[in-house]
């Protein structure tokens, strides 16, 4: 009892602290990144079967958590940095939608993505002369599925399949990020997933609402359908989580989805990020933009734009491992720790970075891609020449069926 009203004491204070602190004490100049201003971006002019067609038999492409192929798509066909010349480009862009293809559930069917890669990859070499002179080193492709360019949401099941060798040289731009992953590289671009920026707006509530919450979470904890045990889905953290925590009275957690999803959110101090199939979810996205601090549990997770936002000191990170000490971790953090990482967050500048924007705009999540891909100019041409060459037959012989 003395614990529970120690912690109520602590979410009261939190709640009030906005009366009276002081959010603008830090300062960004968003158009102080000098590397877009290099870039001039060559769009492909593929087929519609590879993008739009997918699009007009299924519009629910354009608001599910992968859907930054398709906006990014459309951002560059009318941004300033796309140039018409390829002579003159330093990026390379192949537009092909490999998460539009939805099951009735709306889930993505990403099994014929690797082919759909393969067939524009032949196409834009054999029309054009770019891809092969450079190998598809000066080539980005987006892939925001759950293990990216591995093309599946099981790891075991992505990890065999590995990253297709047609796009060894190419850079990637995906929402999957773990260290030492078969499915992650170094170089690759990590962006945060789709959340419609219209929703956010609409369900926004009064920023002096109390955060009478503790620690919230809606979301599955067992996938009985693919994984009944409930020790495979989420590597068993979801699992442990539910059934150590669901009578806890400062856990605030359900597999049901409420309809007051968001606003809950936007009252809580503490949302939960564990990792599902895959390491990342939207959650993380929805955290920071209603002023919740993520609770990040997923091992040797890489986070959007890392190099450029101070994850570290925004969220908290609970390994695996310690997942059954969360209660103790969370009432442990001192109150002006909390208050810290919630001015952080509460910071225009980081919400903004987390999103596409309807309009973009300089310092949302379309601006930082742009700022990624032009910090790696120039490419090293030179190199190209000792790059080996690519292995056209190394691919799964299932990838590797026409499309």
């Amino acid at each position: 009892m003395r614990i529970e009203a120690s912690i109520s004491a602590i979410v009261i204070w939190i709640s009030l602290f906005p009366m009276f602190a002081d959010f603008n004490f830090q300062s960004h100049d968003e158009n102080d990144i000098s590397s877009i201003g290099k870039l001039k971006v060559f769009v492909y002019e593929l087929p519609s079967k590879y993008n739009k067609k997918f699009l007009q038999k299924d519009s629910r492409c354009l608001t599910h958590m992968f859907a930054a192929e398709i906006h990014f798509h459309r951002f560059l066909l009318t941004s300033s940095i796309r140039t018409l010349n390829p002579e003159e480009a330093n990026w390379f862009y192949t537009p092909v939608y490999t998460t539009c293809d939805l099951n009735p559930e709306g889930l993505p069917l990403p099994f014929k993505s690797p082919r759909m890669i393969r067939s524009a990859v032949e196409l834009i070499s054999s029309r054009w002369s770019y891809w092969n002179r450079s190998k598809g080193l000066d080539h980005f492709f987006i892939v925001p599925h759950d293990f990216a360019a591995c093309f599946h949401y099981r790891d075991e099941k992505a990890t065999e399949r590995g990253i297709s060798s047609l796009l060894q040289f190419a850079t990637l731009v995906q929402t999957f990020g773990q260290k030492n992953h078969a499915c992650f590289r170094d170089d690759a671009i990590i962006i945060p997933p789709y959340v419609p920026p219209q929703k956010v707006v609409a369900r926004s509530i009064p920023a002096m609402t109390p955060r009478s919450i503790f620690v919230y979470f809606r979301g599955m904890f067992y996938d009985h359908k693919n994984d009944p045990e409930g020790d495979t889905y989420a590597r068993g953290v979801r699992a442990s989580i539910w059934e150590n925590f669901k009578n806890n009275p400062l856990f605030d957690i359900s597999k049901h989805h409420s309809e007051t999803y968001y606003e809950d959110m936007q009252r809580a101090v503490f949302c939960l990020c564990p990792l599902g199939w895959a390491p990342w979810s939207p959650r993380l996205v929805e955290s920071i933009i209603f002023g919740c601090i993520p609770v990040v549990i997923a091992d040797g997770i890489v986070l959007p734009f890392n190099d450029r936002i101070r994850w570290e000191e925004i969220g908290i990170f609970v390994a695996e491992a310690d997942v059954l000490r969360l209660d103790t971790i969370l009432t442990s953090i001192p109150a002006d720790e909390i208050l810290r990482k919630q001015r952080l967050i509460d910071d225009p500048w980081m919400k903004k970075t987390m999103l596409f924007s309807e309009r973009p705009q300089p310092g949302d999540a379309f601006h930082y891609v742009l700022d990624a891909l032009g910090r790696k100019l120039p490419h090293d041409n030179k190199s190209v020449f000792f790059l080996k060459m690519l292995n056209w037959t190394s691919d799964p012989v299932r990838d590797r069926k026409p499309w």
